[in-house]
């Protein structure tokens, strides 16, 4: 078990805070919480003059990606997307989950939210939450899928059935689907609206789970206090999704300026993963030509629509789909400079993106009161008593975003301690 931090400080660096750059600071941490606990918080924020050794460098939070899949082979050698998962035991699994989490936390990342968990991500977040492993922060959805659905597709025809996961026809199974992932520890439901493209087999266009379905798993969601994040391509996904109450949208790759007036009227942020469909539509990652073919048409007119939806006000957050196959975990920098070229955004609504608004959207802008993969503290950002999460960098990245790389990296803190690089001294 990692032990707890000891007091630190960096003591007139530039710090950008979330939402806005602060200038010189002495940025302070602590211990939090019990002896059981392995977390830190900022202790002082004051302000201070500028440090000589820290010359042309900064901080800002800790980056969150609320969009993941942590298993999947991370050893490099060549296997099957879908078959990989099927030949590979749960115990062995949560290594490559353990691996791919590392490899974020390099990046800059310090909290991930995977989007189709089950008990090796539970108890990956069990784990983490104890210090008994170095990873980023994790929250867990687990998913309700319908037999035939998007997230019962990523099992072939043919298959042993017992090697599917579980899925959930009827008010009453769906609701009974949510109370047992519930139980076995996540920190959210996912659903699908609309098919998907690397579901084998699946469409974009097939409609996932009935109004009445639906409805039953977001009504037994929230009572359970389980934010529900809902999978959606298409212009009618996206409807049945907001119609429906959830929580964010999960690529929304067909929001064009006309349907943003609604997201925007429900609060709803987006995660547009847009590294994976470029590749996708590319075919730059091993894909069928049927799945090639689906993302080039929902690409196509996706830039134009993303643009304007981001114009109009749309809460787009960092989000990358990456399952160590099509995205790599380590590329969400890319991910959010994509963004800015797509949006068109200023540096700072880039880093906003992948801090504070990527905490909002998994309900940590303001403090929780725990849980498995939780901890307690506000992320997202830089302030006295939120979590001692942050990355030293060259350059002011809110000034340019081109900054925003890997190579700029001189250390990643999570949780009150350096789990890449080293502090200047």
């Amino acid at each position: 078990m990692h032990h707890r931090s000891t007091p630190s400080s960096l003591d007139g660096i530039d710090v950008w805070d979330g939402h806005e750059p602060l200038g010189a600071r002495r940025l302070a941490w602590a211990p939090s919480g019990t002896d059981a606990s392995p977390d830190a918080v900022v202790s002082d924020l004051q302000p201070v003059p500028p440090s000589p050794r820290y010359e042309g460098l900064s901080v800002i939070p800790g980056l969150i990606d609320t969009h993941v899949h942590l298993i999947g082979n991370a050893g490099g050698a060549a296997s099957g997307f879908l078959t990989w998962p099927l030949v590979t035991p749960p115990t062995e699994q949560v290594l490559h989950g353990l691996a791919h989490a590392s490899r974020a936390l390099l990046g800059g990342v310090t909290t991930l939210r995977d989007l189709s968990a089950d008990e090796v991500q539970f108890s990956l977040a069990r784990a983490v939450e104890a210090g008994l492993v170095e990873a980023p922060r994790l929250f867990a959805h687990g998913m309700v899928s319908m037999t035939g659905g998007h997230g019962d597709m990523f099992v072939p025809p043919g298959v042993d059935p017992r090697l599917r996961k579980p899925t959930a026809d009827g008010v009453d199974a769906c609701r009974a689907l949510v109370r047992a992932h519930a139980r076995a520890g996540a920190t959210g439901i996912k659903i699908a609206t609309s098919g998907g493209l690397l579901s084998d087999g699946d469409k974009p266009s097939w409609r996932n789970h009935t109004v009445a379905e639906i409805d039953a798993i977001v009504d037994e969601s929230h009572a359970l206090g389980l934010l529900v994040a809902a999978h959606a391509h298409t212009t009618e996904g996206i409807r049945i999704a907001l119609r429906a109450g959830v929580d964010s949208l999960e690529h929304a790759t067909q929001l064009g300026a006309g349907l943003a007036v609604d997201v925007i009227a429900a609060g709803v942020p987006v995660a547009p993963t847009l590294l994976i469909n470029d590749a996708i539509a590319d075919g730059t990652v091993p894909v069928t030509p049927d799945q090639q073919a689906a993302a080039r048409e929902l690409v196509a007119t996706r830039d134009a629509g993303f643009a304007a939806a981001a114009a109009a006000g749309v809460d787009f957050v960092l989000g990358t789909d990456a399952n160590g196959f099509h995205v790599r975990f380590g590329e969400q920098m890319d991910e959010l400079r994509r963004m800015g070229e797509v949006f068109g955004w200023s540096p700072e609504r880039v880093l906003e993106a992948g801090t504070s608004r990527a905490a909002a959207a998994i309900g940590r802008a303001a403090p929780s009161a725990g849980g498995a993969g939780s901890g307690g503290a506000v992320l997202g950002r830089i302030a006295v008593g939120a979590a001692a999460d942050f990355v030293v960098m060259h350059g002011r990245p809110w000034r340019d975003a081109g900054v925003l790389d890997t190579a700029n990296i001189v250390a990643v803190v999570a949780r009150g301690r350096v789990v890449a690089g080293t502090l200047p001294v």
